[in-house]
């Protein structure tokens, strides 16, 4: 008797994302679903009903798209998976000369079981599939049910979160980070509501309060509660709108939580915590956030333009929230921590209401290119 290897006794589940805009699209999808089938170590499940839907990002002028998506169980690993598909993109002639251009076929690993993979070559659960509606669509009609495991949450509902009558789209990242020009591309492109941070990000460790002398006699914390008031009172959910273009906020109120544990000035307290949750629990938390990440040398490089040219220039304003630090290396180390403590409450936020479903994270050292990323995200939605 041959026993078979535990390798070939172990199957898992995949989410496929397919797409063709140029050629003979149809057939085009056809043929690469007809590849999978045959594949050794395959099994497809279900397969979406094909949608047409208009290009996001990229060139102007390309042709719709046919989209679909594609259920399998597998006993191949993640980077095998990977390897297949372009393996079948190759033989069906995809061109890789332009980002986002035209393409005879496009696919792409979407999920892969509970899996959560970064890699040079491969990231896993796709990392812009919980905005783009082309993808959420056809996975849903066959998968509603399937958990993506960063957002906890399955494909059904993350499809139901980007289809909210008036979203919450908010630019999340550090004083330097370029939240409030992206926020601004983001508005004007969708024609949102945009709301930028009423007061600076308290992270000096010293003196947060600017708006007024009266609020710099008040004693840490309530100063604290008073910021996280003025950035809670445009987005209470008694008043929020209902018109379709969205709001664009360039904050997220729980990152004035966040920043508390790097100040030195300040010892949170149970009823500090009791407020300030009072004070979020009434506001509508972000349906999507688009994360900015930036590095030390981008930051060192805008501290300095911002010391020079504050008075030519708006641009990366909100660093004047660091400007009273002792040094500039003080200034960036603590930036650079706080983005990092942001990126895990994003991911851990205790009261799951406010974890936000899709987080987008975008490279943001490259302005112009970050802000082309999110406008592309957001145009996913639509």
């Amino acid at each position: 008797m041959v026993l078979e290897s535990s390798r070939s006794q172990k199957t898992a589940r995949c989410l496929i994302g397919c797409g063709a805009n140029i050629g003979a699209r149809r057939q085009q999808l056809d043929q690469a679903i007809d590849m999978l089938r045959f594949m050794p170590g395959v099994q497809i499940l279900r397969v979406s009903q094909f949608l047409e839907t208009r290009p996001v990002g990229g060139l102007p002028g390309q042709p719709p798209y046919l989209n679909a998506a594609c259920l399998i169980e597998t006993t191949f690993e993640p980077i095998e998976v990977l390897d297949m598909l372009l393996a079948i993109e190759n033989t069906l002639q995809r061109s890789r000369e332009t980002r986002w251009g035209p393409r005879t076929i496009d696919l792409d690993l979407l999920l892969y079981e509970d899996c959560v993979l970064t890699t040079e070559r491969l990231q896993v659960p796709h990392p812009r599939m919980t905005t783009r509606r082309f993808v959420l669509e056809p996975a849903a009609e066959i998968a509603s049910g399937l958990q993506h495991p960063v957002s906890q949450c399955t494909i059904g509902e993350l499809l139901e979160n980007i289809l909210e009558p008036h979203l919450h789209i908010a630019v999340v990242g550090v004083p330097g980070s370029g939240a409030p020009e992206i926020a601004d591309a983001i508005a004007d492109v969708t024609l949102s509501r945009l709301i930028h941070a009423p007061a600076p990000l308290p992270v000096n460790g010293r003196d947060f309060s600017h708006d007024n002398q009266a609020s710099q006699t008040r004693a840490p914390t309530e100063q604290l509660l008073h910021i996280a008031q003025q950035y809670a009172a445009p987005l209470l959910e008694t008043q929020w709108p209902d018109d379709p273009h969205g709001t664009v906020t360039d904050y997220w109120i729980e990152a004035i939580r966040v920043a508390t544990t790097l100040n030195t000035a300040i010892e949170p307290n149970k009823e500090f915590e009791e407020a300030f949750t009072a004070i979020i629990q009434k506001t509508v938390p972000p349906h999507v956030v688009l994360l900015l990440n930036v590095n030390q040398q981008t930051l060192a490089e805008r501290v300095a333009y911002r010391s020079h040219a504050s008075q030519q220039s708006d641009i990366f304003s909100d660093l004047i929230a660091v400007q009273a630090m002792t040094t500039t290396d003080q200034s960036i180390a603590t930036l650079l921590t706080l983005q990092e403590h942001i990126a895990e409450r994003l991911g851990n936020t205790e009261d799951k209401r406010f974890l936000p479903k899709a987080i987008i994270e975008i490279e943001a050292d490259d302005l112009g290119k970050a802000a082309l990323d999110a406008v592309a995200a957001i145009e996913g939605i639509s």
